[in-house]
Order: C-alpha cells, then structure tokens, then sequence
C-alpha cells in the first residue's frame, strides 16, 4: 500500500489496526452488552444483533488482516456454534435469539477459546439461573410490582433469560481470547 510511513508502517496499516482494535475492545462488548440487556428486559435478542456481531467480525477479518488458517477456525467454531445452539433450542433449553447469539459470539472465539466460550457461559448461566430461581421465591416489592420486565422476570411461568449468561461469558473471557491478544499486538 501507498501512503506515508510511520514506524514502519503506513498511516492506512496503522488505522486498519486501530479500528480492528475498536471492533474487539469497544464495539464487540457494546453489542454483548446489548444483547444481555435486551433479553433481560424482553426475553428476546433481536436477528439484527446477532447480525451486527457478525457484521463487525467480517468487518475485522477485512481490517485486520487475520489469516486464512486462523479464519477458518473462526468460521467453523461459529458453524458448530450454531449447530449446537438449535439442537439446545430444539430440545426447549433456549430460546432462537439465544441459538444465534452464541454462534455470532463464537464466530469471535474461534476453536481456540470455544470450549472456554461455552464452559464459562454455561457457569455463569447456571449462576443466573439459580439466581433468578432463588429471587423468585421472594415476593416481589410493590415498589417494583410497576416494572413489566421485572415483573417477568419473576413469574415463575417465564424461562432464564440467558443471552444475559451468553454476553456474559464472553465479555469475562474476551481479555484472555485469542482475538483479543491478536488485536494488542498488532
């Protein structure tokens, strides 16, 4: 590429890395975080979430220059991950928008950090769960009876909203993802 130099790189390699970077440490929590905070609050996690995460993958991929060999993984890793999640929402375990937020945040993980996605998600959707279970044996206070979403979350006719466990997961494993450290030292 043309351009001007700078430390050994042009201008244009040092913005591709500084926006592949804000994809990963910026842009990538702030769609975690409102997937979670959409499924708490209406037990649904909108498709164009889980498209925006893939959209921003395919946006790194294209900025970062992350090789074939380590692609394909990433790929893969979010085909399994999809797999996976409708045979969970199949059997009753999860909802769709679940399904397609794990494969979407998976698509980031790749194989490498995959099984470590998944073990940390599940324990903190077993935390969530038992969390929720146990609050909904308390009644809820008339102070927060006027809140429909809580209100919801306290039925105990209502599933676990766990795309909160999904976001989660990946947001306390991202700082020690392949991804993440591919994205410090560029």
């Amino acid at each position: 590429m043309g351009g001007r130099h700078w430390g050994g790189r042009s201008f244009l390699q040092n913005g591709a890395n500084a926006m592949s970077a804000v994809l990963v440490m910026i842009v990538l929590p702030a769609l975690l975080a409102l997937a979670a905070a959409w499924d708490l609050v209406s037990y649904t996690i909108p498709n164009r979430l889980s498209f925006a995460l893939i959209a921003a993958f395919l946006a790194f991929v294209a900025l970062s220059g992350l090789p074939l060999t380590l692609l394909g993984g990433h790929l893969a890793a979010g085909a399994v991950a999809l797999a996976a999640g409708f045979c969970l929402f199949a059997a009753g375990y999860i909802g769709g928008g679940d399904a397609k937020l794990f494969a979407a945040a998976s698509l980031w993980f790749g194989f490498t950090d995959l099984f470590s996605y998944t073990l940390v998600a599940a324990l903190f959707g077993g935390v969530l769960t038992l969390t929720i279970l146990v609050g909904r044996r308390a009644p809820l206070p008339a102070g927060l009876s006027g809140q429909r979403w809580l209100v919801r979350l306290h039925d105990a006719r209502s599933g676990i909203p766990y795309g909160v466990a999904l976001a989660a997961g990946a947001l306390f494993l991202l700082p020690q993802a392949e991804i993440f450290r591919f994205v410090a030292h560029a």
